[in-house]
């Protein structure tokens, strides 16, 4: 039965090559789907330990140290440093603000912070002045060259390799005066005091949280494109599934002769079946495969950033297999459904 499975792969082999493909096609958008998801993710992971710092102190109704920050007075950092524990208080201002060039406005996150917790920079040097600032290399420009954030024009000095947040937004690094200067009209407040080292006890009013909250924060705006992209993940499923029961649903059609024989001959239900979840299995794990290096051939063209893990495509696999399966069923049932008569009967 199995041999007999090979055989009609090989007879209707174009029909089976045009379903790897279409199918592939939907699991390689599948795999871009979760790379994306995931990548929301990863990107805010890269700027959180790109600060190095080990906790967040914010006030006890915040949020968040970025998206749900609360100002209170940078002068609250000076009597953190002074808790024992404390290895370093480093102020932290967060905001978004637009860039305009010319070209269609651009949002842009604005991180202020000390040069301990400056990033690792690609080119150039860190910002020591409140008109300079160190870019992302997502936004395509080059040290020395003068931008308009808000209404303020400052100088690019440095660079950071594809530092992004918010589904691809460009992030820029001043000092913390700088930040200020642009996202407060110069107040002395800030969004959050970094905490290197462990603190003894927190003052009150505030509370610590750690780089997990950190990330839980920066991504909490893209929840709802999140689920979106969970939802169109499982339709796509639901079309990979579709494709493959329906090329499995045909071949049992045409060989409706074929399965006359085999139960005339006495093979069992559970062999016919082994037979079409063997077609079925081969096409989805073809078709994965296939699907998995389109994935990573297209996901570089996206402006957003798309991790696709080794855990993805094994559940891509896992998942063809199971399609497979239950594609299989979709011809089990005219097979079994066939009468013996017909493999005596004329053409």
């Amino acid at each position: 039965m199995l041999i007999t499975a090979f055989r009609d792969l090989q007879w209707r082999l174009r029909r089976f090559i045009v379903a790897a493909v279409g199918t592939a096609m939907v699991f390689a958008l599948t795999l871009v789907l979760a790379g994306l998801t995931h990548g929301f993710r990863v990107e805010a992971e890269h700027v959180v330990d790109s600060l190095n710092i080990d906790g967040y102190l914010i006030q006890t109704a915040a949020v968040g140290p970025f998206m749900g920050s609360s100002r209170f007075p940078q002068a609250e950092a000076g009597d953190v440093a002074r808790i024992s524990g404390v290895d370093a208080a480093l102020p932290v201002v967060y905001g978004n603000t637009i860039l305009q060039d010319g070209k269609a406005p651009l949002n842009v996150n604005i991180y202020g912070v000390p040069k301990a917790a400056m990033p690792p920079l690609t080119e150039g040097r860190a910002p020591t002045e409140p008109n300079e600032i160190a870019m992302s290399t997502t936004l395509k420009r080059a040290v020395g060259d003068e931008i308009e954030l808000g209404a303020d024009k400052l100088r690019i000095v440095g660079l950071v390799e594809k530092s992004t947040t918010l589904a691809g937004q460009p992030n820029g690094f001043l000092t913390v005066a700088g930040a200020q200067r642009l996202m407060y009209s110069g107040q002395p407040v800030v969004s959050a005091i970094g905490v290197r080292g462990t603190l003894a006890h927190v003052p009150k009013g505030f509370r610590v949280v750690d780089r997990t909250a950190a990330v839980d924060d920066m991504v909490r705006p893209l929840a709802g494109a999140q689920m979106a992209l969970s939802y169109m993940s499982v339709l796509l499923w639901g079309v990979a599934a579709l494709i493959v029961g329906s090329l499995i649903y045909l071949s049992a059609l045409e060989r409706t002769r074929d399965f006359a024989v085999f139960k005339a001959l006495g093979v069992t239900t559970w062999m016919v079946l082994a037979g079409l979840a063997l077609q079925a299995v081969i096409v989805a794990v073809a078709a994965a495969v296939l699907g998995g290096v389109l994935a990573v051939s297209i996901g570089p063209l996206f402006p957003m950033l798309v991790a696709v893990t080794g855990s993805s495509f094994a559940l891509l696999v896992l998942t063809a297999v199971g399609i497979g399966l239950l594609a299989s069923l979709a011809g089990l049932r005219h097979a079994v459904a066939v009468d013996p008569v017909l493999a005596f009967g004329g053409p």
